[in-house]
C-alpha cells in the first residue's frame, strides 16, 4: 500500500499563493502537523518505507515522521510539486485568469494547460506515476509512506480514477491511502478524518 502524505504548512500555503521557491520550510504549524500525522502513522499503520520529495518543505515534513516511525527518510526525485512557472508566488486565484485568457486553453482538458516556464497537471501525472509504480513494484506488500505535494497527489488520483478533481488532494500532513499490486491500482481512498490537523 502507498500512503500518499502531503507536506505540512507553509507560509506560502498560510497566504494561499504559490510558493516562490523549493526551499521554503514548514511554518510552526507545519512542523506541528508532522508531529500529529507521524503519531498517527504509528498508531494506525505499519510503516517500513518512508520516502519524500525532494523539496524542502516535504523533506521537512518527512524528517519529522522518520525521527518518530524510527525509518530512514529517503528523496527521490520525481515526485517534487509542480512546476508553476511565472505564477509562482503568487496567490492561487491568479491561475484561473491566466488559464481563461490563454487562447490555448481548451477548458475540457483543462490538465494538459501550462504556465509559461512552468508544467501542466498532466505533466506532472507521468513523472509522478512512473516513480511510484517503481516504488509499488520494488516494495510490494508493504506500506511505502511517500511525503509530496498536493498536485502530485491530485495528478496520481487522476491517474487511477480517470477524473481530475480538487477533492483528492488533502490538506497539509492529509493522507490518501491507495492499493499497488505491482501490476494494478486500485481506487484512492482520502481520508476523512484529517480535520484537526488544518490548523
Amino acid at each position: 500500500m502507498l500512503i500518499l502524505v502531503r507536506h505540512g504548512e507553509t507560509e506560502a500555503n498560510r497566504r494561499r499563493c504559490f510558493a516562490d521557491s523549493d526551499d521554503i520550510p514548514l511554518t510552526e504549524t507545519g512542523r506541528r502537523q508532522a508531529h500529529q500525522l507521524a503519531l498517527r502513522l504509528a498508531r494506525e499503520f505499519s510503516p517500513e518505507i518512508l520516502l519524500s520529495s525532494e523539496f524542502a518543505r516535504a523533506r521537512e515534513t518527512g524528517e519529522i515522521i522518520s525521527g518518530i516511525l524510527g525509518l530512514p527518510a529517503q528523496t527521490v526525485p520525481g515526485i517534487h510539486e509542480r512546476n508553476f512557472g511565472y505564477l509562482k508566488g503568487h496567490p492561487y486565484d491568479r491561475m484561473g485568469a491566466a488559464m481563461t485568457s490563454d487562447p490555448l486553453y481548451d477548458p475540457h482538458r483543462s490538465w494538459l494547460w501550462k504556465p509559461e516556464g512552468g508544467e501542466s497537471l498532466d505533466d506532472v501525472r507521468c513523472r509522478a506515476i512512473a516513480v511510484l509504480e517503481q516504488s509499488g513494484a520494488l516494495h510490494t506488500g508493504k506500506q511505502v509512506v511517500i511525503v509530496c505535494h498536493g498536485a502530485v497527489i491530485q495528478a496520481v488520483c487522476a491517474h487511477i480514477t480517470g477524473e481530475w478533481s480538487e477533492s483528492f488532494v488533502p490538506p497539509n500532513c492529509g493522507v490518501v491511502k491507495i492499493g499497488y499490486t505491482g501490476e494494478s491500482w486500485q481506487m484512492p481512498v482520502v481520508s476523512d478524518e484529517w480535520e484537526g490537523l488544518r490548523n
